[in-house]
């Protein structure tokens, strides 16, 4: 206990050494700054050709940009975010002018919640209409890129590189995924391409909006019959290209029993409990995530008034 004491004493020591020396570094650094800055004023003032106001405005100017070179270099002031969450800018809403009627309608309380939108068959042209109407609107990124790893197999990325020959070489685009929801009953999907990564999300993110659908939640399973809207109320499939999804409705406690980037999907549109089957090439995310978001909207295509 003593030698660990005796440890912990003399790293304090060291780091008070330590803050002590960076502060004396960067009291220099000012002085010597300070100085340059006067020599810089009396020498140009001295020959006439600037006034004390303009030599201390560029000065000013120049801190500015060497703090911001610093502040990029060291890399502060970016945040990490969790895999697949894509780190959005937030959206101001009091500067968005409407351009199409339902825009319109919307600022003006015709509509107070995104159900009633869809109820009525809106077409929505506006993403701000649904930030509006949503503001917990939470996004998922679905990783659909794919680079050979070292072992074999593949290491998935963001994006989806493609490339197409020309004269001058290779031009290669970029293709996003992004589905986005309430948890809650809402649901949307949206897919864009461009030649940069942060375009192409921010394009994949807008689509999202457009896309938006409403999903029917409830109890089917013969095993629970709680009444609930923890599940699906029957089974519901999708098909796009050769990927084929099934969805049935399971007991509580169950949860979703699919892969990463279907849960994603499934649990964004609010179902909690969900037996799911693949069939074809799921190796394919595009064709996988479209599927499931195709089966969750035919939970509304039903006979009657079920």
């Amino acid at each position: 206990m003593a030698e660990n004491e005796k440890h912990e004493e003399t790293r304090q020591e060291i780091e008070k050494e330590e803050e002590l020396l960076e502060e004396k570094k960067e009291v220099e650094e000012k002085a010597k700054l300070d100085t340059k800055d006067e020599k810089k004023i009396e020498k140009e003032i001295v020959s006439g050709k600037k006034t004390e106001e303009k030599v201390e405005k560029e000065i000013v100017k120049e801190h500015v940009v060497e703090k911001k070179k610093d502040f990029k270099k060291s890399g502060k002031g970016f945040k990490k975010g969790k895999r697949g969450r894509f780190q959005k800018e937030e959206i101001d809403l009091s500067k968005w002018i409407p351009k199409t009627q339902l825009g319109k309608d919307v600022v003006a309380g015709k509509y107070k919640t995104l159900n009633e939108v869809l109820s009525k068959g809106e077409i929505i042209l506006e993403p701000e209409v649904v930030d509006y109407l949503v503001p917990d609107l939470k996004d998922e990124l679905i990783y659909i890129g794919g680079t050979p790893g070292k072992g074999g197999g593949i290491r998935r990325t963001p994006t989806r590189m493609t490339a197409r020959m020309h004269k001058s070489g290779r031009r290669f685009k970029l293709t996003a995924l992004i589905v986005v929801g309430n948890e809650d009953g809402i649901i949307g999907i949206g897919r864009a391409v461009s030649n940069e990564h942060r375009v192409a999300i921010s394009k994949a993110l807008a689509q999202a909006k457009l896309n938006v659908i409403n999903v029917k939640r409830g109890c089917g399973s013969w095993e629970c019959n709680c009444g609930g809207k923890h599940s699906i109320p029957y089974k519901s499939q999708g098909k796009t290209g050769s990927v084929k999804i099934k969805l049935s409705p399971t007991p509580t406690g169950v949860g979703i029993v699919a892969d990463n980037e279907t849960k994603k999907i499934i649990r964004l549109a609010g179902v909690n409990d969900v037996w799911v089957k693949a069939f074809g090439k799921t190796s394919t995310r595009i064709n996988l995530a479209f599927a499931v978001f195709e089966a969750l909207k035919n939970l509304s295509n039903t006979k009657g008034d079920i």
